[in-house]
């Protein structure tokens, strides 16, 4: 039903026609309005999220301030990874900037593509692996600042 959708995302570019039709079928496309929370920091992890159009914002709250932006994802952007990852729950938040639309996949369906089809969960992992990297990378250094302002004012 979103094959040719899908395929446009880098994360599932160049695979094959009935990967994306393996892909195609354990994914659901929603609708994100303006402002609504896709998932809390702290509930159970049960979907990775790939945006399709709009902007997500991801919030991270720490234990004694604000909640702080981490990321901010565009469109071909995934969020929600720590499904993937097996995490029990969302280490942040989402919530849609503007409206949105993206595709999810349940976690368990993800599981389920690689435990079938091995070759293709693999891809797909390793694609998703290099988008955390990246992510991690790019969030540091704007939290280490933060936290090196905040340092700063309490002096």
């Amino acid at each position: 039903m979103y094959r040719q959708e899908l395929a446009r995302l880098q994360i599932f570019q160049g695979l094959s026609p009935s990967e994306l039709d393996l892909v195609d079928s354990i994914t659901e496309h929603i609708r994100l309005p303006k402002d609504q929370v896709i998932f809390e920091q702290g509930q159970r992890a049960s979907h990775l999220y790939i945006l399709q159009e709009g902007q997500v914002v991801i919030r991270f709250k720490p234990y004694d301030g604000p909640p702080l932006t981490v990321a901010r994802i565009e469109p071909g952007g995934v969020f929600g990874w720590s499904a993937a990852l097996h995490r029990d729950t969302y280490t942040s938040s989402a919530v849609a900037e503007m409206d949105s639309e993206a595709f999810c996949i349940p976690a368990a369906s993800l599981y389920w593509l690689c435990d079938q089809c091995p070759d293709t969960g693999n891809v797909v992992l390793q694609r998703l692996a290099k988008v955390v990297s990246e992510r991690l990378r790019s969030t540091h250094t704007p939290i280490l600042n933060i936290l090196r302002h905040g340092m700063d004012e309490s002096s």
